[in-house]
């Protein structure tokens, strides 16, 4: 009888390849979930729904842009310095200020005339997350403007503001960056 003294260490080397899999695959799942997605909401309105409708909506942007023009009001900007290494120009940011902040829009047609019939709509926002999304539906027209309600801003930090106004068929849109700066 012969003596099978050999050890054969390929069942260890299984399980271990298994439980290095068991484990790489908890540290994605845990990994994944600490790192929650969010959502674009460009055009005021849910990725889905953008993406689907997409043609139409710059279709009608386009229209609206030939006839209208959307211009903030009353806002302090910051001067932006443009990175030196980048083709793309960076718009002047609003200045935001802690605490209660109101934006006004006019919308003027190309011959001068200010808009008054216009469904308006703002959205202010941070950008990669909605979690402190503020939607006003229905932007107020006062005195040759449009309007929206003291906002209470507390957070530091990037905020877009997202205008909405629609005309018949035809739908604008502004978008400006805006900064609240930290306190000491």
């Amino acid at each position: 009888m012969q003596n099978n003294n050999e050890k054969t260490y390929w069942p260890h080397m299984i399980l271990g390849f298994l439980a290095i899999g068991i484990t790489l695959g908890y540290w994605t799942i845990k990994s994944a979930i600490s790192l929650p997605v969010q959502e674009v909401n460009d055009y005021m309105m849910k990725y889905q729904h953008a993406d689907i409708h997409i043609n139409d909506i710059l279709e009608s942007k386009m229209a609206f842009d030939k006839v209208y023009d959307i211009e903030i009001q009353n806002v302090e900007t910051m001067v932006m310095t443009d990175n030196i290494y980048s083709k793309r120009l960076q718009p002047n940011a609003v200045k935001l200020t802690p605490g209660k902040n109101q934006f006004s829009y006019v919308v003027r047609s190309k011959s001068g005339e200010v808009v008054s019939d216009a469904n308006a709509s703002f959205l202010l926002t941070r950008p990669h997350s909605r979690r402190d999304d503020v939607m006003i539906e229905s932007v107020a027209f006062q005195n040759g403007r449009y309007v929206t309600p003291e906002l209470d801003i507390v957070k530091a930090g990037r905020y877009t503001l997202q205008f909405r106004a629609v005309i018949g068929n035809k739908t604008g849109y502004s978008q400006i960056p805006a900064y609240l700066t930290p306190t000491k």
